[in-house]
Protein backbone atom coordinates (compact mmCIF):
# COMPACT_ATOMS: atom_id res chain seq x y z
CA UNK A 1 0.00 0.00 0.00
CA UNK A 2 1.32 3.40 -1.07
CA UNK A 3 0.73 6.64 1.05
CA UNK A 4 0.84 8.50 -2.17
CA UNK A 5 -2.11 6.96 -3.84
CA UNK A 6 -4.27 8.87 -1.30
CA UNK A 7 -3.69 12.43 -3.20
CA UNK A 8 -5.54 13.73 -6.12
CA UNK A 9 -9.07 12.63 -7.88
CA UNK A 10 -9.06 9.41 -9.13
CA UNK A 11 -11.19 6.93 -10.35
CA UNK A 12 -12.01 3.44 -8.73
CA UNK A 13 -14.40 1.16 -9.94
CA UNK A 14 -16.33 3.48 -10.84
CA UNK A 15 -15.96 5.62 -7.98
CA UNK A 16 -14.14 9.12 -7.32
CA UNK A 17 -11.89 9.08 -4.50
CA UNK A 18 -11.43 12.78 -4.10
CA UNK A 19 -8.43 14.26 -1.28
CA UNK A 20 -6.44 17.75 -0.92
CA UNK A 21 -2.94 17.72 -2.54
CA UNK A 22 -0.29 18.47 0.43
CA UNK A 23 2.42 21.50 -0.01
CA UNK A 24 5.87 20.84 -1.10
CA UNK A 25 7.40 20.24 2.38
CA UNK A 26 4.40 17.87 2.83
CA UNK A 27 5.00 15.77 -0.28
CA UNK A 28 8.72 15.88 0.02
CA UNK A 29 8.23 14.34 3.24
CA UNK A 30 5.89 11.92 1.59
CA UNK A 31 8.35 10.60 -0.69
CA UNK A 32 10.50 9.46 1.49
CA UNK A 33 7.69 8.13 3.48
CA UNK A 34 7.03 5.92 0.53
CA UNK A 35 10.46 5.16 -0.42
CA UNK A 36 10.85 3.69 3.10
CA UNK A 37 7.74 1.74 2.93
CA UNK A 38 8.36 0.15 -0.55
CA UNK A 39 11.78 -0.90 0.44
CA UNK A 40 10.43 -2.37 3.85
CA UNK A 41 7.38 -3.84 1.98
CA UNK A 42 9.55 -5.73 -0.08
CA UNK A 43 12.23 -6.77 2.95
CA UNK A 44 9.14 -8.28 4.79
CA UNK A 45 7.98 -9.93 1.56
CA UNK A 46 11.23 -11.23 0.94
CA UNK A 47 12.52 -12.24 4.37
CA UNK A 48 9.72 -11.87 6.70
CA UNK A 49 8.65 -9.20 8.88
CA UNK A 50 10.28 -10.71 12.06
CA UNK A 51 13.39 -11.11 10.65
CA UNK A 52 13.77 -7.88 8.80
CA UNK A 53 15.63 -5.48 11.38
CA UNK A 54 15.13 -1.44 10.92
CA UNK A 55 18.92 -1.96 10.14
CA UNK A 56 17.94 -3.93 7.39
CA UNK A 57 15.93 -1.13 5.65
CA UNK A 58 17.70 1.62 6.49
CA UNK A 59 20.31 0.34 4.22
CA UNK A 60 18.06 -0.58 1.75
CA UNK A 61 17.36 2.96 1.34
CA UNK A 62 20.70 4.48 2.26
CA UNK A 63 20.15 6.46 5.65
CA UNK A 64 21.07 5.73 8.78
CA UNK A 65 18.85 4.16 11.35
CA UNK A 66 18.39 7.34 13.16
CA UNK A 67 16.49 8.75 10.14
CA UNK A 68 14.39 6.01 9.78
CA UNK A 69 12.72 6.52 13.33
CA UNK A 70 12.80 9.93 12.52
CA UNK A 71 10.00 8.94 10.14
CA UNK A 72 8.54 5.95 12.00
CA UNK A 73 8.90 5.56 15.44
CA UNK A 74 8.35 1.92 15.42
CA UNK A 75 8.63 -1.16 12.66
CA UNK A 76 4.85 -1.51 13.18
CA UNK A 77 4.11 1.90 12.12
CA UNK A 78 6.01 1.30 8.93
CA UNK A 79 3.10 -1.02 7.92
CA UNK A 80 0.23 0.25 9.74
CA UNK A 81 1.13 4.12 10.07
CA UNK A 82 -0.76 5.10 7.04
CA UNK A 83 -3.68 4.56 8.95
CA UNK A 84 -3.52 7.75 10.85
CA UNK A 85 -3.43 9.74 7.81
CA UNK A 86 -6.63 7.62 6.53
CA UNK A 87 -8.46 8.44 9.56
CA UNK A 88 -7.53 11.75 9.30
CA UNK A 89 -9.21 11.72 5.25
CA UNK A 90 -11.96 9.38 6.78
CA UNK A 91 -13.49 12.04 8.74
CA UNK A 92 -13.01 14.68 6.15
CA UNK A 93 -14.74 12.41 3.42
CA UNK A 94 -17.35 11.44 5.52
CA UNK A 95 -18.40 15.25 6.53
CA UNK A 96 -18.60 15.80 3.11
CA UNK A 97 -21.07 13.21 2.33
CA UNK A 98 -24.12 14.27 1.37
CA UNK A 99 -26.36 15.25 4.39
CA UNK A 100 -29.46 13.44 2.97
CA UNK A 101 -27.35 10.01 1.67
CA UNK A 102 -28.23 7.01 4.30
CA UNK A 103 -25.08 6.42 6.24
CA UNK A 104 -24.80 2.94 5.08
CA UNK A 105 -23.66 4.26 1.58
CA UNK A 106 -22.06 7.64 2.66
CA UNK A 107 -19.56 4.59 5.18
CA UNK A 108 -19.29 2.66 1.97
CA UNK A 109 -18.36 5.50 -0.04
CA UNK A 110 -15.54 7.20 2.62
CA UNK A 111 -13.98 3.11 2.48
CA UNK A 112 -13.04 3.85 -1.44
CA UNK A 113 -10.82 5.81 0.33
CA UNK A 114 -8.73 2.32 1.34
CA UNK A 115 -9.09 1.04 -2.23
CA UNK A 116 -6.39 2.41 -4.41
CA UNK A 117 -4.28 0.98 -1.76
CA UNK A 118 -5.29 -2.72 -3.16
CA UNK A 119 -7.12 -2.10 -6.63
CA UNK A 120 -4.49 0.61 -8.14
CA UNK A 121 -2.75 -0.91 -11.31
CA UNK A 122 0.13 -2.22 -9.84
CA UNK A 123 -0.87 -2.90 -5.92
CA UNK A 124 -2.32 -6.31 -5.56
CA UNK A 125 1.46 -7.56 -5.93
CA UNK A 126 2.46 -5.83 -2.56
CA UNK A 127 -1.10 -5.51 -1.12
CA UNK A 128 -1.84 -9.02 -0.61
CA UNK A 129 1.19 -10.56 0.92
CA UNK A 130 1.47 -7.37 3.13
CA UNK A 131 -1.88 -7.84 4.32
CA UNK A 132 -0.99 -11.19 4.84
CA UNK A 133 1.74 -10.43 7.20
CA UNK A 134 -0.53 -8.49 8.98
CA UNK A 135 -3.08 -10.78 9.66
CA UNK A 136 -0.14 -13.47 10.61
CA UNK A 137 1.73 -11.58 12.93
CA UNK A 138 -0.10 -10.65 16.27
CA UNK A 139 1.85 -7.51 17.18
CA UNK A 140 1.25 -6.05 13.80
CA UNK A 141 -2.53 -6.88 13.64
CA UNK A 142 -2.94 -5.51 17.15
CA UNK A 143 -1.94 -2.81 15.71
CA UNK A 144 -3.29 -2.67 12.92
CA UNK A 145 -7.13 -2.90 14.89
CA UNK A 146 -6.04 -0.21 17.27
CA UNK A 147 -6.19 2.06 13.90
CA UNK A 148 -8.81 0.74 12.88
CA UNK A 149 -10.69 1.57 16.38
CA UNK A 150 -9.39 4.76 15.56
CA UNK A 151 -10.96 5.64 12.28
CA UNK A 152 -14.27 4.17 13.91
CA UNK A 153 -13.97 6.35 16.45
CA UNK A 154 -13.68 9.48 13.70
CA UNK A 155 -16.85 8.14 11.76
CA UNK A 156 -19.15 7.85 14.86
CA UNK A 157 -18.12 11.36 15.23
CA UNK A 158 -18.57 12.68 11.97
CA UNK A 159 -22.06 10.97 12.28
CA UNK A 160 -22.95 12.29 15.37
CA UNK A 161 -22.27 16.07 13.76
CA UNK A 162 -24.49 15.03 10.84
CA UNK A 163 -27.21 14.17 12.95
CA UNK A 164 -26.69 17.34 14.87
CA UNK A 165 -26.72 19.40 12.27
CA UNK A 166 -29.86 18.02 10.69
CA UNK A 167 -31.31 18.31 14.03
CA UNK A 168 -31.82 15.00 14.55
CA UNK A 169 -29.03 14.43 17.17
CA UNK A 170 -28.17 11.50 18.73
CA UNK A 171 -28.49 11.30 22.69
CA UNK A 172 -25.08 10.64 24.33
CA UNK A 173 -26.72 7.29 25.26
CA UNK A 174 -27.61 6.38 22.06
CA UNK A 175 -25.58 3.61 20.68
CA UNK A 176 -26.96 3.64 17.02
CA UNK A 177 -24.10 5.68 15.51
CA UNK A 178 -21.17 3.22 17.05
CA UNK A 179 -23.23 0.39 16.48
CA UNK A 180 -23.84 1.30 12.55
CA UNK A 181 -20.02 2.50 12.58
CA UNK A 182 -19.52 -1.04 14.46
CA UNK A 183 -21.01 -2.97 11.48
CA UNK A 184 -19.61 -0.98 8.43
CA UNK A 185 -16.07 -1.74 10.35
CA UNK A 186 -16.68 -5.66 10.19
CA UNK A 187 -17.67 -5.72 6.99
CA UNK A 188 -14.19 -3.85 5.72
CA UNK A 189 -12.44 -6.63 7.83
CA UNK A 190 -14.94 -9.37 6.58
CA UNK A 191 -13.86 -8.41 3.36
CA UNK A 192 -10.66 -7.79 3.69
CA UNK A 193 -10.13 -11.96 5.07
CA UNK A 194 -12.78 -12.91 1.98
CA UNK A 195 -10.07 -10.93 -0.50
CA UNK A 196 -7.12 -13.00 1.05
CA UNK A 197 -9.49 -16.23 0.96
CA UNK A 198 -10.41 -15.94 -2.60
CA UNK A 199 -6.75 -15.50 -3.62
CA UNK A 200 -7.39 -11.91 -4.20
CA UNK A 201 -8.67 -12.18 -7.76
CA UNK A 202 -11.65 -10.26 -6.89
CA UNK A 203 -11.41 -6.56 -6.96
CA UNK A 204 -11.23 -5.11 -3.04
CA UNK A 205 -14.01 -3.17 -4.34
CA UNK A 206 -15.96 -5.65 -5.06
CA UNK A 207 -15.44 -7.53 -1.88
CA UNK A 208 -16.46 -4.44 0.20
CA UNK A 209 -19.34 -3.61 -1.62
CA UNK A 210 -20.41 -7.73 -1.54
CA UNK A 211 -19.99 -7.75 2.54
CA UNK A 212 -21.86 -4.16 3.17
CA UNK A 213 -24.78 -5.95 1.09
CA UNK A 214 -25.05 -8.83 3.49
CA UNK A 215 -25.68 -6.79 6.47
CA UNK A 216 -27.54 -3.42 5.02
CA UNK A 217 -29.01 -1.38 8.55
CA UNK A 218 -32.34 0.52 7.97
CA UNK A 219 -30.77 3.82 8.99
Amino acid sequence: MALDAMYGSQRYNGRIVNAPGPDLRERARRAVLKEITDAANRLFIEHGYETTTIDDIARAVGMSRRSVFRYFPTKEDIVVGKFDFVAEEMLSALRGRPPEEPVWESLRGVFDLLVPYVDAPGRQEVAEPMQRVVFATPALFARYLQKLQRMQDAAEQALRERAAISHRPYGADDPTPRAIVGAAFGCLLAAQHAWLAGGATATFADTIDRAMASVGPRT
